[in-house]
């Protein structure tokens, strides 16, 4: 400990390896955001970075069971995802959160909780069209709506405010997994997290 008078030794900057931020992937079901997060994790994790994906699909069953789809449980939904992602980041974790989070406000509210806690968030916009997405459909969410035994569709007949100002938006259309991820994990090293 520095004597009275005495400057206390400033703590040499964080390693890129031990810098925790939260890097949330938004965008409309199917758009790729799991599948990039995960490709992206694997990559990051062979370089020697702590790693954590917060799956949306996984969070829903196990963190957030029991809440709908309405707006006020979505946002419950995403601010518990941030809750813990921002947890995470603080303390040295690049946590991945692929999650749809449709409304701004929303994701306004983790960017805040983050900043106030002074952990970094990104957010990228994984911009697929819902044609592509539609064609996609890992879930098969498109064609029961199309069917009408699904209602409530994000970016079919719910709302998605896709950003207006994300930090990258991410176009997914025409390329591989491998090649949205080395551009994912090139932002990342510019900023100096990978």
């Amino acid at each position: 400990m520095a004597a009275a008078g005495e400057a206390a030794e400033a703590a040499p900057a964080a390693a890129p390896c031990d810098r925790g931020a939260t890097v949330w992937l938004t965008g409309l079901p199917s758009a790729g955001k799991t599948t990039l997060a995960f490709a992206l994790a694997e990559r990051l994790r062979t370089e020697g970075h702590r790693v954590e994906v917060l799956d949306g699909d996984e969070i829903r069953e196990f963190l957030s069971k029991g809440l709908g789809f309405s707006r006020e449980d979505r946002h419950t939904n995403v601010t518990r995802i941030g809750f813990v992602a921002e947890k995470l980041a603080a303390n040295g974790v690049k946590v991945l959160a692929p999650v749809i989070a449709p409304y701004a406000d929303s994701r306004a509210a983790v960017r805040e909780r983050h900043a106030e806690r002074g952990s970094a968030f990104l957010e990228v916009h994984v911009a697929t069209s819902v044609e592509v997405c539609s064609e996609r459909d890992v879930k098969g969410l498109y064609a029961q709506q199309a069917a009408g035994t699904l209602t409530g569709l994000t970016g079919v007949d719910d709302p998605y405010e896709a950003p207006t100002a994300p930090e990258l938006r991410l176009h997914t259309e025409g390329r591989t997994v491998a090649e949205s991820a080395a551009e994912l994990h090139t932002f990342l090293t510019t900023r100096g997290l990978a």
